[in-house]
């Protein structure tokens, strides 16, 4: 393809518990075209929106073998309630108690581990909506799956699949492109927390059925001296746009629409900024396909837009921007919507998926 150079990159994994190194090659395309295009700016008053600053300390579950909520406390009321509470410890003792990311393809929902210790390495797991509800799996049936020896406990790990270790990076950007019927996520490797090791982008498509990379491509987002160095968070609407968010400043937020390809990576930062960003930390982004709204996630804080008036030029008002604030301190870690608007919320510190009890919010 003209304008692409092809290599191959190694993706080592080490798998906990085990000794020795797991590594596996993947073709990787080292695009030499720019994936970013910057067009004028223009600045949207969000006031809607409130920023909500990290924790000094997060909150773990109240409930750490039952059921847990979380209320809005402003905006339009919406109520997450524990779904599943996710097997601690896994597989063999493994540490699958810091999940970074999940996404659904509405018959499976895939969390990614990221286990500190591992250092930009995780491991997907793929968990069987269908076979978890007809075996009418509770929270805390899932919760001890692997600690248990019940006979219920057998047919919940058949619909458990784990995949291999690889490099994931913070693995905060586990994406479902719905057109397309692949994985994607940002591989954005890291030095320190939000400290990346490289000015490239690297995005990865996964195998949902062998649940590890397939393929790469290495890029640059930058025009001439706007640069920023990949996303962090990944979403898709379902006609194959590709949308992540960024906090420049302290309170502004960019907001990014492209395309992603097997072999081919290209972005544009929308005309529109955001004066007010939700939070402190860049947790997550989603689309809802009932409501073809955009969600952007921090701790305790969504705010949400319409995403067609990310189109173009953009369309955007401040009236359009929706925001929810909570008050649980909780750590909001991704968030992702099934095909009916209901939401998935991811929170860790006991970790756990929570599901809306709305759609529309």
């Amino acid at each position: 393809m003209k304008g692409l150079q092809v290599g191959i990159a190694m993706v080592l994994g080490i798998l906990l518990g085990m000794t020795g190194i797991s590594a596996q090659a993947i073709p990787v395309t080292h695009q030499r075209s720019t994936a970013l295009s910057v067009g004028r700016l223009r600045s949207i008053n969000d006031r809607a929106v409130h920023y909500v600053g990290v924790p000094r300390k997060y909150q773990h579950a109240r409930r750490p073998h039952g059921v847990n909520r979380v209320t809005s406390s402003h905006g339009r009321r919406v109520t997450f309630a524990t779904k599943y509470l996710l097997p601690y410890p896994g597989y063999h003792h493994q540490a699958w108690g810091n999940p970074q990311s999940m996404t659904t393809d509405n018959r499976y929902l895939y969390v990614i581990y990221c286990p500190t210790a591992w250092k930009n390495r995780g491991r997907l797991v793929r968990y069987d909506l269908r076979k978890l509800a007809a075996n009418h799996v509770t929270p805390r049936d899932l919760q001890r799956v692997y600690v248990t020896k019940a006979k219920k406990a057998r047919a919940i790990k058949r619909a458990i699949k784990i995949g291999p270790a690889f490099v994931t990076g913070h693995g905060q950007s586990l994406a479902y492109n719905w057109k397309e019927h692949h994985l994607y996520m940002w591989c954005d490797r890291e030095s320190a927390p939000r400290v990346p090791t490289s000015q490239y982008g690297y995005m990865t498509q996964i195998s949902g059925r062998r649940l590890k990379p397939t393929r790469q491509v290495r890029c640059r987002l930058k025009q001439g001296k706007f640069a920023v160095p990949g996303g962090h968070v990944l979403t898709f609407d379902h006609s194959g746009h590709a949308y992540f968010w960024s906090r420049p400043t302290a309170h502004r937020v960019y907001l990014y629409r492209g395309t992603v390809r097997a072999h081919h990576v290209k972005f544009r930062l929308t005309h529109q900024v955001l004066r007010r960003g939700p939070g402190t930390r860049v947790q997550s982004i989603a689309y809802n396909s009932r409501t073809k709204r955009l969600y952007l996630v921090a701790d305790d804080s969504i705010a949400n837009l319409p995403v067609r008036k990310l189109a173009g030029r953009g369309h955007l008002t401040s009236r359009d921007i929706r925001w929810n604030r909570f008050s649980s301190r909780r750590e909001f870690e991704g968030l992702t919507f099934a095909r009916n608007g209901r939401a998935y919320l991811l929170s860790n510190h006991n970790p756990e998926v929570m599901i809306s009890n709305r759609q529309n919010w």
